[in-house]
């Protein structure tokens, strides 16, 4: 019994790294879009998807939403792991589109510091890395069903 114990406490661990990871690092990225939000604005039009009206309300509520979800990743509550995962979702399908455009813009991730820093290389980066981020979300998900269907 033991055994099935340590396991138990090894999985809960692997979850809490992978959803402390991904929370953070969604509040690293979040913080700085707020102290410059003008900037993130002009980045969020560089991608072309949304109408002028939407740029600002958009710049302001995609950071706010970002900490809300990561400050529920941190805390393990289920929906904000939803929210971030769709939230990676857009961010993939987002990314994809820019490629596939072939816009020379900065993904905008951590703020709109230095548009022209890593231009395109920028956008294929990034959606590996969102690509990358479902899967300790995934193992998160699968452990939250693990931890409810074996409990005694």
């Amino acid at each position: 019994m033991a055994a099935i114990g340590e396991k138990r406490e090894r999985l809960l661990w692997v979850d809490r790294l992978c959803r402390w990871g991904i929370g953070l690092f969604f509040l690293i990225a979040a913080v700085p879009k707020l102290f410059d939000v003008a900037g993130f604005a002009a980045v969020i039009d560089a991608y072309g998807i949304l109408p002028d009206s939407l740029l600002l309300p958009m710049a302001v509520g995609l950071p706010v939403m970002e900490i809300i979800l990561a400050v529920g990743l941190l805390l393990n509550r289920l929906p904000c792991k939803a929210g971030v995962a769709a939230l990676l979702l857009v961010f993939i399908a987002v990314l994809s589109y820019a490629i596939w455009l072939g816009l020379d813009i900065d993904c905008g991730c951590f703020g709109p510091e230095d548009p022209e820093r890593q231009a395109f290389h920028g956008l294929k980066t990034a959606l590996v890395r969102d690509i990358v981020m479902l899967l300790p979300l995934a193992y998160s998900f699968w452990y939250h069903r693990y931890r409810y269907k074996f409990q005694v």
